[in-house]
């Protein structure tokens, strides 16, 4: 957890070295509920964890987190959110980073990943809503929802 925390604040630093640490751009999470294609596999849908995620301004976060994955197995991830485009409200891009744990992918050590996301944001609370695509026979396809929740605003 360590490694992971030191991953999150060197992309956050990385990405806002202009600017100030902002608590109320700080989002934490619980993990993901994942809705897989291949429903008669087996797989685990919901992924409990902790993640956070620091919204740098409008179009790029940085976030980082460690969930149990839909193998069952320990993951952790970090990455950046890039969302040039809104559309009725909700922002459009991706995510891109780098992911381990899975068995099947890489022995499970870390891999890379460009991921389509869509982002609505409120006050509070907001949703990750992530397209991850299937992977030959290593990771599986699914649209993963990710709840997330600030306590702060300004």
């Amino acid at each position: 957890m360590k490694r992971l925390a030191c991953l999150f604040c060197a992309s956050t630093a990385a990405l806002a070295a202009h600017a100030e640490f902002d608590a109320s751009r700080l989002w934490v999470n619980a993990g993901f509920y994942s809705a897989h294609f291949d429903t008669h596999k087996g797989l685990r849908n919901a992924n409990p964890g902790f993640g956070l995620e620091y919204r740098i301004d409008p179009m790029w976060s940085a976030t980082a987190g460690r969930f149990r994955n839909s193998n069952n197995a320990d993951s952790s991830y970090v990455g950046v959110y890039v969302q040039p485009w809104t559309y009725a409200g909700v922002k459009l891009g991706a995510v891109a980073g780098a992911f381990n744990g899975y068995p099947n992918a890489y022995n499970g050590d870390w891999f890379p990943a460009i991921i389509p996301t869509a982002t609505l944001e409120s006050s509070h609370w907001g949703l990750n809503v992530a397209l991850v695509p299937p992977l030959k026979d290593r990771l599986y396809g699914a649209v993963s929802f990710q709840l997330k929740y600030r306590f702060r605003t300004d």
